[in-house]
């Protein structure tokens, strides 16, 4: 029962993905007064990396306390 909860619940949160586009209220108002649209798109681009970061340490550390923990 417990592995049919795992998959569905990781279907349904890939079936909810959403394209995530943040910035601060200051960055956003001068990129949105400047007319290069690249160098909006790339401070969007930095934004996410920076936030995604600490998402793939966390499941990284995690991934290794399970991996060591279920062996025993």
């Amino acid at each position: 029962m417990s592995k049919i909860f795992k998959i569905l619940t990781f279907i349904v949160l890939f079936l909810f993905l959403t394209n995530a586009n943040g910035q601060c209220a200051m960055c956003r108002a001068v990129l949105e007064s400047d007319a290069d649209q690249s160098m909006a798109e790339g401070v969007n681009d930095g934004i996410v990396y920076l936030m995604a970061i600490p998402y793939i340490l966390v499941a990284g550390i995690a991934l290794l306390l399970y991996r060591k923990f279920s062996k025993s």
